[in-house]
């Protein structure tokens, strides 16, 4: 046909064009670092598999695999760069070392699950070879939109796929072969597999011939399909079909239009009359990744709660208060006898819908889990973003996860912001088999609403948004917000801020800010400036930074 042969390139992965040795270092850089993220006995069996399909894609001997095999579980791991270097030097990675992440990108990807493991081990590959983490981004959303038949992004790096418009034209008929829209949602058929050498042809066209070559040789619609879920329309096609338990309302609610190989799901806490009436309203700024939901659950009840905690501190709690109680929190003497009588007198105004919410937080988190087991959102990984009773929603959704099959995979990153759930150790252990990337707990010392809340409970009490999560695993990351929170109402009022400072990505962020600069705790150096400290990250990847950090937590 004419139209594959105006891509005159041939549809040959990059990790092929190396030399032998080339090769070699570039499955060693991925063994390496498979042991280094990925050492829990329970990811051994993901190690293995991703290992030797990697030897079969780069077309190596047999030979190597034990090698390889004994890099993944544990051996060489100083040996991540001598490997970067040796592929740096690669003829075919001069000007380009990209090449390598948009081939790690369809290496995980031939198989139409896009597993969360896989991509925080891309974000750790492509960290060491000094590659902007924008660019992967970049990548991402354009194979995407080529795959789907989309106009693609209009950024510089792919400005040539914009000089190629007739040739669009000429594959958007082959590309509906597979392709059909209907409503909001794209129906994607799995019919479409004889379509797939016109959609290489395309992604090639725009993304260049690192992506294409794997998705036109394994049938890329199918491969759509698998990843976005056979309807496509994501989680907004997601209706609770009849009452779960005691969940009244759950749905989810785009807070972009784009589609990405990674999702963002944002979970809010509370709502409150006026500006902060829906559940959009704090996410205004959140530009995590290029297809975000926020999660709609109980409006009724938060509303309630939302206007209590208003109530409460506009008109019961004077500035004299606040700041004896924020010192009071400090000093970790807090008891029922301690609060002031004028404040337990009015205590029934916040605490049944507090209870309330508490309760249906823990229920809506399960359910969450059991549709994200569902591949509602396909094959992709999940990051989850929460605020109060929302991170609660994020908490249970994980303890659930835990307890199931097949579960691990799915969550990439987990910002829990003034978690009003258990801070010991003990408990959050557990969890981070479930977490591919980060655990951040934003917290604030001073928060005196949610200690307040907790006041019944034992003085012992360990309080994820009280204070850091002291858990000795490269997972957990702990910020000190203490410095722009200065109440728990700011989780929503502040939550711009908040972001920047935690390291998750908001539209202020310009595109040259946006450096993975950590191969696994992508904190946001630039983005964070004027948060509570600067979190910066040494060359290891491990965080050295700083006051945002906690005393005692190995992050």
């Amino acid at each position: 046909m004419s139209i594959s042969s105006e891509v005159k390139e041939p549809l040959e992965p990059v990790g092929r064009l190396l030399s032998e040795p080339g090769r070699f270092a570039y499955g060693g850089l991925c063994g390496v670092t498979l042991s280094l993220l990925f050492s829990e006995e329970e990811h051994r069996e993901f190690r293995m598999k991703f290992i030797q399909g990697l030897i079969d894609w780069l077309q190596l001997s047999e030979s190597v695999l034990p090698v390889m095999e004994a890099f993944a579980n544990g051996m060489g791991g100083e040996g991540t760069d001598t490997f970067a270097d040796l592929l740096l030097k690669e003829p075919a990675l001069k000007d380009s070392p990209i090449l390598i992440t948009q081939d790690l990108v369809s290496f995980s990807l031939k198989d139409g699950y896009y597993d969360a493991r896989a991509r925080v081990l891309i974000r750790h590959v492509t960290w060491l070879l000094r590659i902007s983490f924008e660019e992967l981004e970049i990548f991402e959303e354009s194979l995407v939109e080529s795959l789907k038949g989309h106009k693609e992004t209009e950024s510089e790096e792919y400005e040539n796929a914009r000089k190629k418009k007739d040739q669009r034209k000429k594959l958007k008929r082959y590309f509906l072969i597979g392709l059909a829209t209907v409503g909001g949602g794209t129906v994607i058929g799995l019919t479409g597999g004889l379509a797939a050498p016109f959609v290489a042809a395309g992604a090639a066209a725009i993304v260049g011939t690192a992506g294409a070559a794997a998705i036109g040789s394994t049938a890329g619609i199918a491969i759509i399909a698998s990843l976005f879920g056979a309807a496509g329309a994501g989680l907004t096609g997601y209706k609770m079909k009849k009452r779960v338990g005691a969940i009244e309302e759950f749905e989810f609610l785009p807070l972009t239009d784009g589609n990405q190989l990674h999702v963002t799901i944002a979970v809010t806490g509370w709502l409150c009359t006026g500006k902060y009436g829906s559940f959009e309203a704090p996410w205004r700024s959140l530009l995590q990744s290029k297809e975000q939901y926020c999660l709609a659950w109980e409006s009724k009840y938060l509303m309630e709660l939302g206007n209590a905690l208003e109530s409460l501190l506009n008109g019961l709690v004077n500035m004299v208060a606040q700041e004896a109680l924020k010192y009071t929190v400090l000093s970790g003497i807090v008891t029922a006898l301690s609060w002031p009588a004028s404040l337990l007198t009015v205590a029934n105004v916040i605490d049944n819908p507090w209870g309330v919410c508490l309760n249906r937080s823990a229920e809506v988190g399960k359910h969450l889990a059991q549709v994200l087991l569902s591949r509602q959102q396909g094959k992709r990984p999940v990051t989850l973003v929460g605020f109060s009773l929302g991170a609660r929603v994020i908490y249970f959704c994980l303890q659930e996860l835990l307890q199931e099959k097949d579960s691990v995979g799915i969550i990439e990153d987990v910002v829990l912001l003034g978690a009003p759930v258990e801070g010991g150790a003990k408990h959050w252990k557990p969890l981070t088999k479930v977490v591919a990337g980060r655990i951040i707990n934003g917290y604030c010392r001073g928060d005196w609403l949610l200690n307040f809340v907790y006041r019944s409970s034992s003085v012992q009490l360990n309080v994820a948004g009280l204070q850091p999560i002291t858990l000795d695993d490269r997972k957990m990351i702990n910020v000190d917000l203490s410095s722009i929170v200065n109440g728990h109402l700011d989780y929503m009022k502040q939550m711009d801020t908040i972001l920047k400072a935690v390291g998750v990505k908001t539209k202020e962020c310009r595109l040259e800010d946006k450096w993975n600069v950590s191969p696994n705790f992508e904190m946001g150096e630039k983005c964070a400036k004027g948060g509570a400290g600067e979190a910066t990250m040494n060359n290891t990847g491990i965080s050295s930074a700083g006051k945002n950090q906690s005393e005692g937590a190995d992050t």
